[in-house]
């Protein structure tokens, strides 16, 4: 990890603090949003600035998918939707790697993020404060693609049921991440196990570093997205009898797809239209586990179970969330970096 990444994790905090750009004196109504937005149509997603002067019609589109696992596997996969992308609104399309949520949402909001994939749990801090407007998952002609948060171990381990985590040390993947934190926070309670309480709860960064951490022995279990665990599987990366599923939760919305606010209408049009008539090629329905297109949504109601799930851990899409998101993103980043220097001396 460089500096010059660690650099960006920091900043990516500091829309916390710097003053927002003027506010519209004729906002009725912003809901929960960031204040530089506003919601008079109550859809829960910021508004189309009414002065048109405001409105972008950017010459290059950037485009970016969450960092939950390697950005690399991602700017490949999403290759063919970027070329179509940009035959469908005739502009240049380039992908912006980020390797951490809050970057991602500082990216949008800052400006330097046109369209954008979240994580299932960062899509709130990306409309609440990035002004995110999510408009499709992955998904099939007839459903969205969901997935489960489920908790693996070693498939050798003592540990048969979700009440023999007591005591023991579980992976947490980050504070924003839905089946790899809020949702645990949420639901454990009432299977008997509460987090910090019950059992230790570890960072670890990311859904496949708690899956590889689990296997390394580093962790007892963890609470993971059924997706990932099996893209690693279908990837090979791991195998499948190593581990044992001890609970499945109910079914989540995958990640979000959207665009931000404040781009020219007619531009949106086009956006709209490249992924909904997008049809998916076999590599990336392979790498997406059999979607095969963009499937429509509204945050309003097909996210309202994640917000639930996110008040009921008491965790607020709020400029203090994100700053504590981009403070863990960082300490994160510097602890690997850290180990990585360790392993490269000790050899």
């Amino acid at each position: 990890m460089s500096i010059k990444l660690l650099t960006g994790l920091m900043l990516s905090s500091s829309l916390l603090i710097g003053s927002s750009v003027a506010l519209a004196d004729d906002c009725s109504y912003r809901g929960v949003l960031d204040d530089k937005f506003c919601d008079e149509n109550y859809d829960l997603v910021a508004d189309l600035p009414k002065d048109q002067s405001q409105w972008r019609d950017p010459s290059t589109l950037v485009f970016t998918y969450t960092p939950v696992e390697d950005p690399a596997v991602y700017k490949d996969a999403f290759s063919d939707f970027q070329k179509y992308l940009s035959e469908v609104t005739g502009k240049k399309v380039v992908y912006y790697t980020v390797h951490s949520n809050a970057a991602e949402v500082e990216a949008l909001r800052s400006g330097r993020l046109h369209i954008a994939g979240f994580s299932t749990g960062p899509t709130g801090y990306a409309v609440n404060l990035g002004g995110l407007v999510p408009i499709a998952v992955k998904g099939t002609e007839e459903a969205f693609q969901g997935y489960n948060l489920v908790t693996i171990v070693r498939k050798d381990s003592s540990i048969m049921k979700m009440a023999d985590l007591k005591g023991k040390v579980v992976a947490h993947t980050s504070a924003s991440s839905n089946s790899g934190n809020l949702a645990p926070r949420a639901i454990f309670p009432a299977l008997g196990l509460t987090p910090d309480q019950d059992y230790e709860v570890k960072y670890s960064g990311k859904h496949d570093q708690s899956v590889m951490g689990v296997l390394s022995g580093d962790y007892d279990a963890a609470p993971v997205a059924s997706d990932v665990l099996k893209r690693m599987i279908d990837a090979k990366r791991i195998n499948e009898e190593d581990f044992r599923i001890i609970y499945t939760s109910p079914r989540f919305p995958t990640s979000s797809f959207g665009y931000a606010y404040d781009l020219n209408p007619e531009l949106v049009e086009k956006i709209k239209h490249a992924f909904f008539t997008f049809r998916f090629p076999a590599e990336m329905q392979k790498t997406f586990g059999g979607a095969d297109r963009f499937f429509p949504i509204t945050y309003k109601e097909d996210w309202q179970v994640i917000r639930d799930i996110a008040h009921s851990s008491g965790t607020a899409y709020t400029k203090t969330g994100l700053k504590q998101l981009a403070e863990a993103d960082a300490a994160k980043a510097a602890a690997d970096k850290r180990a990585k220097e360790a392993a490269s001396k000790s050899q």
